[in-house]
C-alpha cells in the first residue's frame, strides 16, 4: 500500500515529485556532452563503440538512478542512526561497484578499484553524514569493498560474458536504489522538508562523473592485461 503511495508521490510535490526529472535532466546533460564528444573527437577513435561505447553508456545511466538517491537525502539533510548508515551504505557500495567494475573492464583492476573507490567513498561518506559519524564509517567502508569488488569482478569475467553481465550488474544494481528511494520516502514522509533547490547540483554532478569516467576508460592508465 506504502509503495502505491510512493507511486503516487513521483507526479506530487514532495521531493519524489522531483525524482523523474533529475533523472531526465541527468541523462539529457551527459548524452549531450557524449554527443559533442563524440562528434569532435570520440569517432576519430579506432573501435571506440566496440571497446568502450557499452560501458560509457551503462555509466551514464548508472549515474543517472544514483543522483536522485542524493537529491532526497539533500532535501531532508538528517536521518536516524539506522536509516543514514543504510542509505551510507547503499550509495557507498553500488556507485563505488559500478563506477569500478565498468573501469576495471577496460582498464584492469588496479586503476578499477582506486577509480571505484574514489568514486563509492565520496558518494558513501556525502550521504552517510546524514546521520554523523555511523553514516561516514558505513559510507566510506561502502565505498572501499564495492570499488574493490566491482574491478575485481569485471576483470575475473573478461573473457566471459562481460557484457552481459554489465547489463545485468546494472539492473540489479537500478532495482537496489528504487529500493532505497522507497525507504528514504517511508522514512520521511511524516518529515518536512528542511532544502529546497534546482537541478543546478545535478547538472554539475553529471557533468563531472560523465567527463572523468569517459576520460578514465578511454585515454586513462591501463594495467595488467591491459596494459
Amino acid at each position: 500500500m506504502s509503495f502505491r503511495l510512493f507511486v503516487k508521490e513521483l507526479n506530487g510535490n514532495r521531493v519524489e515529485g522531483e525524482l523523474i526529472r533529475t533523472i531526465f535532466y541527468s541523462l539529457l546533460v551527459s548524452f549531450g556532452l557524449l554527443a559533442i564528444l563524440y562528434f569532435f573527437r570520440l569517432r576519430y577513435i579506432d573501435d571506440f563503440m566496440p571497446k568502450y561505447g557499452l560501458f560509457i553508456f551503462l555509466a551514464a545511466l548508472s549515474y543517472a538512478i544514483l543522483l536522485p538517491s542524493i537529491r532526497q537525502v539533500r532535501a531532508y539533510k538528517e536521518f536516524a542512526c539506522m536509516s543514514g548508515m543504510m542509505i551510507g551504505m547503499t550509495v557507498g557500495m553500488i556507485s563505488g561497484f559500478l563506477a569500478g567494475f565498468y573501469v576495471g573492464a577496460t582498464n584492469g583492476m588496479f586503476y578499477g578499484s582506486i577509480f571505484g573507490m574514489l568514486i563509492g567513498i565520496t558518494f558513501g561518506v556525502y550521504n552517510g553524514l546524514c546521520c554523523g559519524i555511523m553514516g561516514f564509517m558505513e559510507g566510506i567502508t561502502a565505498g572501499f569493498m564495492g570499488g574493490f569488488m566491482g574491478a575485481m569482478s569485471s576483470v575475473m569475467m573478461i573473457n566471459d560474458h562481460l557484457k552481459a553481465a554489465s547489463v545485468t550488474v546494472f539492473i540489479i544494481s537500478g532495482v537496489i536504489l528504487i529500493s532505497l528511494n522507497y525507504m528514504i520516502y517511508k522514512e520521511t514522509k511524516e518529515s518536512e522538508r528542511q532544502i529546497k533547490e534546482d537541478y543546478a547540483f545535478i547538472i554539475f554532478a553529471s557533468l563531472v562523473l560523465t567527463s572523468i569516467t569517459s576520460w578514465m576508460i578511454i585515454f586513462g592508465p591501463r594495467g595488467g592485461i591491459f596494459a
